[in-house]
């Protein structure tokens, strides 16, 4: 019998460049899952894979990051968001853009495609799929990406959202509550990283005013995601779940993005990439 597997990717900002590497070696080996569940940066990247369009990933990781109308100081002042999410996903991937989403591709894509957001008003998660997504119109990447206070919520449909992983940190059992035999789950901390909620208290304190529950969440995040890894560590044992993850992230952080730190993380997750095949061949 044909087994359903799955793919999570968690996110990580600019360490997302690692699992950008991971799905290029993915995709330059042939590998096919029927499910994958993006988390933040983990979307855009699982977009991108479902598209078919290999090293697009790298590009906006590597190079378009390097450019202020990506992030920066200016772009807080001047639009309230330290990453212009309307200049990568707007500017940058629409059909006229720089480096254009294949839309057509993407939708014709067999993988069922979940990208999780975080309601900013009850700090639940809304799980978005691809029919959610129209051409032009990637309002549901910007929203799984937006870090609080880095960047302005983001409305779609008068709702105003935030990054996913508020709402399910580390989404394994999402997976395996529709239907998965088998998932690969990214990270792109060291696996045994635990975390902290130090910065993320910082970041709750800015929003809690306005969004008082989503504040909640993100203290707790670091918790989640604890939580959520040993858990995955206990599938792994049982051959349910292989753990992808750098071993080390080679100097980069969520907004950190000198070029040649993110090319060595490029390159570990396309070497780790190699784990999957003999995952799936079990």
């Amino acid at each position: 019998m044909k087994h359903k597997i799955g793919i999570v990717d968690v996110g990580g900002g600019m360490r997302g460049v690692y699992a950008a590497g991971v799905f290029d070696f993915c995709l330059d080996a042939g590998l096919h899952f029927d499910l994958g569940i993006g988390v933040s940066a983990g979307s855009a990247n699982l977009a991108s894979f479902a598209a078919g369009q290999s090293h697009r990933n790298r590009r906006f990781f590597t190079e378009y990051s390097q450019r202020k109308e990506y992030m920066g100081l200016g772009n807080l002042i001047r639009k309230g968001s330290f990453l212009d999410l309307d200049y990568i996903y707007g500017t940058l991937s629409v059909s006229q853009g720089e480096d254009p989403l294949d839309f057509p591709a993407f939708m014709a894509s067999p993988m069922e495609l979940l990208m999780v957001a975080t309601e900013a008003e009850s700090g639940k998660a809304k799980y978005f799929n691809k029919e959610d997504i129209r051409q032009d119109d990637y309002g549901v990447l910007k929203a799984s990406c937006a870090i609080p206070y880095i960047c302005r919520p983001q409305f779609i449909n008068g709702i105003p959202y935030y990054d996913g992983a508020l709402g399910d940190t580390v989404p394994i059992e999402k997976a395996f509550a529709l239907g998965c035999d088998k998932v690969v789950l990214v990270l792109t901390l060291p696996v045994d990283t635990v975390r902290t909620a130090k910065k993320d208290k910082f970041l709750a304190d800015k929003i809690r005013k306005t969004y008082p529950l989503t504040a909640n969440r993100l203290e707790h995040r670091a918790g989640q995601y604890n939580v959520g890894i040993a858990q995955a560590k206990k599938y792994a044992t049982q051959g349910k779940l292989l753990l992808v993850a750098p071993d080390d992230t080679c100097g980069v952080t969520t907004l950190k993005r000198k070029p040649a730190h993110l090319a060595q993380l490029y390159e570990k997750g396309y070497s780790d990439g190699r784990k999957i095949v003999s995952f799936l061949s079990d």
